[in-house]
């Protein structure tokens, strides 16, 4: 009954959670499970938005102070790049990447700290699902350019 909570856990940064998720589908058309206050890796709801990428196109890199974000890929598939920024952790400087969407339905728990982003992969545009622990705050948000910020990952 709660083989579908089963959590899988990456272990290449510390504190990134990757949970499978359910889909029921009927001729009607199908419900796609994101997340519940109940689940384990739940902790606070501030805002959720919907975020486009269309192919080819990059959208990297955001960090947060505080704010810990739950990517969800509902339609496309998108490739989710993460970076460990945080001082101090085991995996500092380590770079995680994960395939989600329609080929692999899953929800990526991206603590505060890790550097984030992502890119459409195929030929339609990917759109991203993130539900965030705290509302929008400019004074928690950094963006860092793709191209030629401190993170060394070629997209």
């Amino acid at each position: 009954q709660r083989a579908y909570r089963k959590i899988l856990m990456m272990i290449m940064i510390d504190d990134v959670v990757i949970k499978q998720l359910r889909q029921f589908s009927d001729e009607r058309g199908k419900v796609m499970h994101m997340l519940k206050s109940t689940d384990e890796i739940f902790e606070n709801f501030g805002e959720v938005y919907f975020s486009i990428c269309n192919p080819g196109f990059v959208k990297a890199w955001k960090m947060h102070k505080q704010k810990t974000s739950f990517y969800c890929v509902i339609d496309g598939n998108a490739k989710i790049v993460l970076c460990d920024m945080r001082e101090g952790s085991s995996t500092k400087d380590n770079i995680q990447e994960i395939n989600a969407g329609e080929d692999n339905y899953v929800i990526v728990k991206i603590p505060a700290g890790v550097a984030h982003g992502f890119q459409s992969i195929g030929i339609k545009p990917a759109l991203l699902a993130n539900l965030a622990t705290h509302p929008y705050d400019p004074s928690d948000n950094f963006d860092i350019d793709h191209v030629s910020g401190n993170i060394k990952y070629k997209w």
